[in-house]
């Protein structure tokens, strides 16, 4: 059988540790064992191929490449078989018998070194030892390969202990066929054998559905019983020998639809995948394809759900798209390749290579999984610019389940800020119903003004109650009314757009109207200025525990008093978001102004300025700062003390 002496090998002490490493430590599914192997399979019949086509003399069968799976329950083995291009002696030797061709001290060194686990996962990416796996469920592994072109096979044989063996067999077909003896099933904690075809399918369909050559295995072995169970040969069952025996069973689809062009795919084959991959039951409400060739090549089908998962903004929720490498599956949730703002995208991404740890569990930090975040996250914003364009219903729906989520990325995404900004909208004053884009805004701006105005709030109702809004309100002027509690946050990240600053109209001075107008209300405020200097500097001390200023309002037309913000001050909402997360945060105060129009602060000056320091003076400006509270959606500082003086109010009124 064997031409050459059968030669004997002895790991060395790192190797062996290595594999020990990798046998018991590695992997967190035992499952990929499999998965190695067929993916090593699928490399060997592309090689083929393309050695075929490149060497029209090499000898070399390659009209029906495909990978074969043998379960023997009764010898307890399973072997993965492929027809591909194989391995020489010396190639086993290089590339099967050492873990690692160099630097194997050096890697253990460092990942001794290593402060956790996923430091260790990190550094075994450089060692491609995939075909190790199969140690985790085998006591031996023996690997049966003869290279495309060469008359002789080497088989090489391992308990992945302490030595393997190399010897040369004559008659080994083509390819490369991997026999794993597998242990025991009491030395293993599992509920299944994995030399059960019902197990090996499961791994199949999840693993290594979309490869492009054909999986199959073979039937399993007859009984003594009929078929049927009637039981053995008889007059009516005697055995037909010529019967033919039965097919092998395929058991990947090959199926890869972001591989085949859109022609090819039906609307119907995209909403099956995308329920497979998501779980859910309703159809996508868009379909992205996205190929991407040159240096890099990969491939994304992905899709934008029509409905928000209820979940959606749980610390747990699982995001990011299924990653395979050559349709070979990778990961569930690859949530490197969507920033976090898009984690309700559904789908696949399919590289050509990736640098991946030798489990390909973990990716390496690198700058192509970098720029296929970037890419993907383009193309996807794209899609809902398009949406809002061509499909503004759709659109409508997108943003109703997800906007309040891709608003998030206006806070950190400063690469794609601009593009956010395009499919962003928000609802407005302009129209109760339809919501408005930053640019429908612009564009509806009269002459003269000069940013772009927003409220922040709980609710829709609420602003537009606000007593912000009055002289906004009385002008005719567009405020954007933000409720999710995201735009708390985000407007203070965005600092304009189209050359227009965002403000909130309750903070700040506010400045309407023409020149002239704005001349004529200077001249009038002066006025006022005059008339109430002495309340408001009597209240500004008397209120100094809760407020940093009083001062006169241009925003009131018929409430007598509010509460704004300095211009880059914490607003009350955001605060109180700091604090739920467990960042302690000064209290900032803020400003009372008052309406010097209204009957009551002009009563309130009067009665100042004919007794002062009266206790109930003291007590109407109290009342006047919790109502401004109240107003605003908050709450007094102390509420029975607000109710116990507005019953005091209104008995003196009865």
């Amino acid at each position: 059988m064997s031409t050459e002496t059968t030669e004997t090998f002895e790991f060395q002490v790192e190797a062996r540790q290595l594999l020990h490493l990798m046998i018991h430590s590695i992997y967190s599914n035992k499952d990929v064992f499999l998965r190695e192997l067929i993916s090593n399979a699928s490399d060997a019949l592309d090689k083929i191929r393309l050695a075929a086509l490149r060497d029209s003399s090499l000898d070399a069968d390659i009209s029906d490449l495909h990978i074969d799976i043998e379960a023997d329950k009764s010898a307890r083995t399973l072997t993965v078989r492929d027809n591909g291009i194989g391995m020489s002696r010396d190639e086993v030797v290089a590339l099967i018998g050492t873990i690692a061709n160099s630097g194997t001290a050096q890697f253990l060194k460092e990942l001794k070194e290593a402060e956790d686990a996923s430091a260790a996962e990190g550094l075994i990416g450089q060692f491609g030892v995939g075909f190790y796996a199969s140690f985790m469920v085998a006591d031996e592994v023996t690997l049966v390969t003869r290279r495309a072109g060469e008359s002789q096979g080497t088989r090489w044989t391992s308990t992945g202990e302490g030595t393997y063996t190399v010897d040369t067999v004559d008659d080994a077909p083509q390819g490369t066929a991997v026999t794993l003896h597998l242990k025991p099933e009491d030395t293993e904690d599992r509920l299944y054998d994995y030399a059960e075809p019902w197990k090996i399918r499961e791994i199949v369909k999840r693993y290594s559905d979309f490869i492009t050559w054909p999986v199959r295995m073979a039937p399993e072995p007859r009984t003594d019983a009929g078929a049927d169970g009637s039981g053995g040969e008889g007059a009516e069952g005697a055995e037909n020998t010529d019967a033919a025996p039965p097919a092998p069973e395929t058991l990947n689809s090959m199926k890869a639809l972001w591989a085949r062009s859109r022609d090819e795919v039906t609307d119907e084959e995209y909403h099956e995948l995308y329920k497979h991959i998501s779980h859910d039951w309703q159809d996508p409400l868009e379909t992205i394809r996205l190929q991407a060739e040159g240096t890099f090549e990969y491939q994304a089908l992905l899709f934008l759900p029509s409905h928000a998962p209820h979940d959606l903004f749980n610390q747990g929720y699982k995001r990011g798209v299924q990653l395979y490498v050559k349709r070979v599956f990778i990961m569930e949730d690859c949530d490197a390749l969507m920033p976090s703002y898009l984690r309700f995208v559904k789908g696949v991404v399919d590289a050509q290579d990736l640098s991946l740890n030798v489990s390909r569990e973990m990716l390496q930090q690198d700058r192509q999984i970098q720029l296929m975040n970037r890419r993907l996250a383009k193309k996807v914003l794209a899609t809902v610019k398009d949406l809002r364009t061509k499909a503004p219903e759709r659109y409508a729906t997108f943003w109703r389940e997800f906007g309040a989520v891709v608003k998030e990325g206006l806070i950190g995404d400063y690469e794609n800020r601009d593009a956010l900004l395009e499919v962003s909208s928000f609802a407005t004053t302009h129209d109760e119903e339809a919501p408005t884009t930053l640019r429908q805004y612009v564009e509806r701006m009269p002459e003269g003004q000069e940013h772009i105005f927003y409220l922040t709030g709980e609710s829709r109702q609420a602003l537009e109650n606000s007593p912000h809004m009055e002289t906004f309100r009385a002008k005719g002027i567009e405020v954007l009314l933000l409720t999710d509690p995201v735009d708390e946050v985000w407007v203070d990240s965005v600092p304009a757009y189209d050359g227009k600053q965002l403000r909130s109209v309750a903070k700040g001075e506010v400045d309407l109207g023409t020149e002239e107008e704005k001349q004529e209300a200077e001249k009038e405020r002066k006025q006022h200025q005059e008339q109430f200097a002495g309340l408001l500097t009597w209240m500004s001390e008397h209120l100094k525990e809760n407020v940093k200023e009083v001062r006169l309002s241009s925003r009131l037309t018929v409430s007598p008093a509010c509460l704004v913000s300095d211009t880059h001050d914490v607003t009350p909402a955001l605060e109180s978001m700091y604090r739920a997360m467990g960042q302690s945060l000064p209290h900032t105060k803020r400003i009372l102004e008052l309406n010097p129009s209204h009957a009551l602060v002009g009563g309130l000056n009067q009665a100042h300025g004919e007794r002062p320091g009266d206790d109930v003076l003291a007590e109407t400006a109290e009342l006047l700062y919790d109502m401004a509270l109240l107003a605003e959606g908050g709450t007094p500082n102390d509420p029975a003390r607000f109710v116990k003086l507005m019953a005091d109010r209104i008995e003196r009124t009865l």
